[in-house]
């Protein structure tokens, strides 16, 4: 366990994320992703988890290992075609992952949706958590419209998820 980073999660609390995401921000995430996905058959699903727990923290548990949990818990991986992409962002750690499903395995590089992730934390560490979300979201819908052109379905929630 490093301290830092142990000190930085078990001091931000909910209210700096409550107020980055509040109604009017988290409204407009699920907007852009319900606009987003009338361009694409793929499934966009946006998670923002505060901070780890301490037992995390003692396991050294990455956003990486994290973000993959969330997008199993989620259900992100359940889609007909498997086509799920879960944006997920550990708040204490500004950090981003892109976790996708199986379907994007041989169409999409790690580094595409690595370049996207580093996008979003310079936003998010710029200080503008709403535009670092909606321009996350419509890069990864551009992505998936390149390899899952538009369907008229929606396996889904558009709702972001605070864990």
């Amino acid at each position: 366990m490093k301290f830092a980073r142990a000190s930085r999660h078990l001091a931000t609390t909910g209210f700096g994320l409550r107020r980055a995401f509040n109604p009017q921000a988290l409204a407009a995430i699920e907007n852009a992703i319900r606009e987003t996905e009338s361009q694409h058959g793929g499934e966009i699903r946006f998670a923002v988890e505060n901070n780890l727990s301490f037992g995390e923290l003692w396991r050294d548990v990455s956003p990486r290992a994290r973000a993959i949990e969330a997008f199993a818990h989620l259900g992100v991986w359940d889609t007909e075609l498997n086509n799920g992409v879960l944006i997920y962002v550990l708040w204490a750690d500004h950090d981003v992952e892109i976790v996708a499903d199986r379907g994007f395995r041989t169409t999409v590089a790690e580094q595409e949706w690595g370049e996207i992730c580093h996008r979003m934390e310079s936003l998010f560490a710029s200080g503008a958590p709403q535009q670092a979300a909606v321009e996350g979201i419509r890069a990864v819908g551009q992505l998936i419209a390149r390899h899952f052109p538009a369907a008229d379905r929606n396996e889904l929630p558009n709702r972001p998820v605070l864990l």
